[in-house]
């Protein structure tokens, strides 16, 4: 065997070997995450004061007199 068909096989060889680890290097990656990929913090006052704001009293959204309205139309 000549030096260039050694060479030839050597350059073979590690082609073939280096696909092999391509493809399984591809086939071991682990699956892609399901969640958001900025997940909130647990604690949020770590990163600033939460100062709590009077939002003032609450009153019904959906009220007879708008359930009325919505009937005559």
């Amino acid at each position: 065997m000549t030096a260039a068909a050694k060479t030839k096989m050597l350059a073979k060889g590690v082609t073939l070997a280096v696909l092999a680890g391509l493809l399984a290097g591809c086939a071991t990656t682990p699956p892609p995450s399901k969640s958001a990929p900025c997940k909130r913090p647990a604690n949020l006052s770590a990163y600033a004061a939460i100062e709590p704001q009077d939002c003032g009293p609450m009153s019904p959204v959906n009220s007879a007199e708008t359930a009325a309205a919505i009937l005559a139309l």
